[in-house]
């Protein structure tokens, strides 16, 4: 193996494994919007609050987890594709797409959550807190779909491609 070729299979790695992380990453948003929010807005207040307390560690855990690697791939992958114009360009959506994800985090959910896992949050706000959470989680839910969305289409781009 050469080591354009070695290049090669190293770039097209991270860009199997960033659309991969982003494709994981955008279904389990959609999992939690679709299955976990109608749940929380259900129940009773003070029942989502404890239910919330218990768990809010292993919820930030596993989809921090992969929106942060989802991000760190796409960038990687990005850097890889710098010198393949058509990759670059379906690259460059994902990773700004997926920091996109990550940005509301600092800026609303993060302050939330701890309300929600601390019980700081008067339990008349609650049912109304939830539906503005709804609202952006679908919003980061659509940017997240547009990023899995974006690095298929870079692969795509790829596929085929001898140009190291």
């Amino acid at each position: 193996m050469t080591a354009g070729e070695r290049n090669r299979s190293i770039a097209d790695a991270v860009r199997a494994a960033a659309t991969v992380a982003l494709g994981l990453s955008a279904g389990a948003m959609l999992a939690e919007g679709a299955v976990l929010v109608p749940w929380w807005r259900a129940l009773p207040p003070q029942a989502f609050l404890t239910w919330y307390a218990a768990n809010a560690a292993r919820l930030f855990d596993f989809f921090g987890t992969l929106e942060i690697a989802s991000a760190a791939f796409a960038v990687a992958a990005l850097a890889l594709s710098w010198y393949r114009p058509r990759a670059r360009r379906f690259f460059s959506a994902a990773a700004v797409l997926a920091l996109a994800v990550l940005a509301p985090f600092p800026l609303y959910f993060e302050a939330v959550n701890d309300s929600f896992a601390n019980g700081t949050i008067a339990l008349d706000r609650i049912a109304g807190e939830l539906t503005r959470w709804s609202v952006l989680h679908w919003v980061r839910t659509g940017i997240g779909i547009a990023a899995f969305g974006a690095a298929l289409l870079g692969v795509r781009s790829e596929a085929g491609s001898t140009v190291v």
